[in-house]
């Protein structure tokens, strides 16, 4: 279980060594204002190119941002200074033949000299534009994890890699909705536009108050459910491919980099 956010870093190299010094564990929503947030996943070697070509095929959930250079280096310099994705998340899931076998926060004893790292775009990158614009932000305002949802969308296979799209929601009145839209489409590295907003049962989601990740958020008079595609969805396909072992964040736990959000935008 992840910590309730105590404190809000502005520097995310700041943050970064305050979680791997133990200082930090809590979902790194809000954090680090203006910098790029990023799933994870670390694949063997074995699987690292059809991991790619999933990636590729199916960029909304799936943005890359950064991978290692090469295999078995934990160090991401092109995602920001001194970032060791051994220690740098607030907590990682370890996966073995698709099941999850162990949340850490640490995972320097699971390291091994085949490991490709994928960094991917998540959507708390965006969030920050929507503030700025004035929209709240339900997940941050009531200090909980974004809600996350399984849905119907079927992602576009590549190899042994396969499954449906994973979605995470926010609420907004129809106005906002169309505002916040408008916005995520200036940046498409990390999921851009969202993917449906209305009615959740179109997607294959029954009970909007009972995410599959996350927490539940409010609903206030008038608003309709906004779903954005999420960095999550290649949990669902690992679970489905089944690799012999596997990490990926915790969902809500992300790495932080020092890549500025403005660099991400389409102006």
């Amino acid at each position: 279980m992840t910590q309730p956010v105590t404190q809000i870093f502005k520097d995310p190299q700041a943050l970064r060594a305050a979680i791997r010094s133990n200082q930090f564990n809590a979902n790194t929503s809000g954090q680090a204002p203006g910098f790029v947030q990023c799933n994870l996943a670390i694949l063997p070697k074995d699987w690292a190119m059809e991991f790619l070509q999933f990636c590729q095929k199916n960029p909304k959930p799936c943005p890359l941002v950064a991978v290692s250079d090469t295999p078995g280096n934990p160090m991401m310099d092109s995602a920001g200074q001194d970032i060791d994705i051994r220690t740098d998340l607030p907590r990682y899931r370890i996966w073995r033949k698709g099941e999850l076998v162990e949340e850490v926060a640490d995972i320097s004893q699971h390291w091994r000299d085949d490991l490709v790292t994928f960094l991917i775009g998540c959507s708390f990158s965006f969030e920050e534009a929507l503030v700025a614009d004035g929209l709240e932000i339900r997940n941050i305002s009531e200090n909980k994890n974004v809600p996350m949802y399984n849905t119907n969308i079927a992602c576009a296979p590549a190899g042994r890699f396969h499954g449906n799209m994973v979605v995470s929601m926010r609420p907004f009145v129809p106005a906002d909705a169309i505002r916040m839209i408008q916005i995520c489409s200036r940046f498409p590295s990390v999921h851009g536009a969202p993917v449906h907003f209305g009615e959740p049962s179109a997607i294959g989601i029954r009970l909007i108050n009972q995410p599959d990740y996350g927490d539940a958020v409010t609903f206030k008079l008038g608003e309709v459910p906004v779903f954005t595609a999420c960095g999550v969805t290649p949990q669902a396909a690992i679970m489905q491919a089944k690799p012999d072992f596997c990490i990926t964040h915790s969902p809500g736990c992300m790495l932080v980099t020092d890549i500025p959000n403005a660099k991400l935008a389409i102006l």
